[in-house]
């Protein structure tokens, strides 16, 4: 059954238009359905848009969003209520290339979980390398490449993502007195 919703969903209702279209019918429930039979665990009402690339061995919490055109390899977990925008890539499979007498395509590849906490917001076109823990309540923001793990309530970017700020700090800096 597993494997018969995972070849509908790449085959037909990975593609099928998003909720917000007036002709999306019942296409994103569909596919909403599809993915959470076919992941090894899937909570309550996960969303997941257009064009996601999903493997069927990862685990989604409760409320979560998978973003249009993202992709998510096997071997990771994401929490409750966490929001992703499009575009995002969450890798957990990396080329061995330790052996430098060995072409690096000859050396196979590793796979490292990747994990994202509950609560975390993962914004466009990101990238998350294998390995790579993210906090509860982070932000990681548009374009970062995440090569390293992320704290609680931690707010980054950039490449390589740096810490920006805690998100527990005043969101309203004082206003510039400058002229």
């Amino acid at each position: 059954m597993r494997m018969l919703a995972y070849f509908l969903y790449l085959a037909v209702f990975r593609h099928t238009p998003e909720d917000y279209r007036p002709y999306a019918l019942f296409f994103p429930w569909i596919r909403n359905r599809l993915v959470g039979v076919f992941a090894d665990a899937c909570g309550r009402q996960v969303r997941v848009k257009s064009n996601a690339e999903v493997s069927p061995h990862i685990r989604i919490g409760d409320r979560s969003e998978l973003g249009t055109r993202c992709v998510i390899q096997s071997g990771v977990v994401i929490g409750d209520d966490v929001i992703m925008g499009p575009d995002v890539k969450i890798f957990s499979r990396n080329h061995r290339f330790e052996d430098t007498g060995t072409p690096v395509r000859d050396q196979g590849k590793r796979q490292d979980t990747v994990t994202i906490g509950n609560d975390v917001w993962i914004g466009a076109n990101v990238v998350i390398l294998p390995g790579v823990t993210i906090g509860d309540h982070a932000i990681v923001a548009a374009g970062a490449i995440v090569t390293r793990s992320v704290g609680e309530w931690t707010v980054v970017g950039g490449n390589p993502a740096r810490r920006i700020r805690d998100r527990r700090e005043s969101d309203h800096p004082p206003p510039d007195t400058r002229l």
